[in-house]
């Protein structure tokens, strides 16, 4: 990874920062995602809730979906090996919060190879409604042959489970093997 490519990651990092600003930003990481960051989110956005009384449905709600997202995020990164990767084990993590929802954005590197079953994966659970994710979700849990990864496929069935919402993604080109993986989850502030 040449030093070109890392101010290409850092300006879209920025330039995301700055796409977001229509939104109250709640929360943004770049770094490691490890279990201790997982938790210490998850409490800051729970106390940040709680404190403007938001209804105990949307905080569940987000929390889960912020577990999810970063979950993910562990079970990709992990699949590097930190010595020959800038990026191994990193992402970015953002929670922000508009008049009408919230949203939960996440971002990591995968590997071009795996860009094909991920699309695949996630079209598939954008084509199915509540039922059709119900039952997705049960044979998978029987099955488990959705993703190599262990359980990364049941994780964005989960989200689109819980939120009701279509899973909003994209890749971004980082070299010749790598693509940013960028998913953003919405939840509703009104149930």
């Amino acid at each position: 990874m040449d030093k070109r490519n890392v101010k290409g990651f850092l300006e879209f990092v920025y330039d995301f920062y700055k796409s977001m600003k229509a939104h109250e930003i709640t929360l943004v990481y770049e770094g490691e995602i490890t279990h201790q960051i997982t938790k210490a989110f998850t409490s800051l956005t729970e106390s940040n809730m709680a404190k403007e009384e938001e209804s105990n449905t949307v905080q569940k709600k987000v929390f889960h979906v912020m577990v999810e997202c970063l979950q993910n995020i562990s079970k990709h990164a992990d699949s590097f090996g930190s010595d020959d990767f800038l990026f191994a084990g990193r992402g970015i993590f953002m929670v922000s919060k508009g008049e009408i929802e919230y949203h939960v954005t996440t971002g990591n590197v995968i590997e071009n190879t795996k860009i094909a079953e991920l699309t695949k994966i996630l079209d598939h659970i954008n084509t199915l409604d509540k039922e059709g994710l119900k039952e997705l979700y049960k044979t998978q849990m029987r099955e488990g042959r959705l993703s190599e990864k262990g359980g990364a496929g049941l994780g964005f069935i989960d989200i689109a489970r819980k939120t009701g919402r279509k899973l909003d993604y994209h890749f971004l080109p980082i070299d010749e093997e790598n693509h940013f993986f960028v998913l953003t989850s919405t939840i509703s502030r009104n149930e």
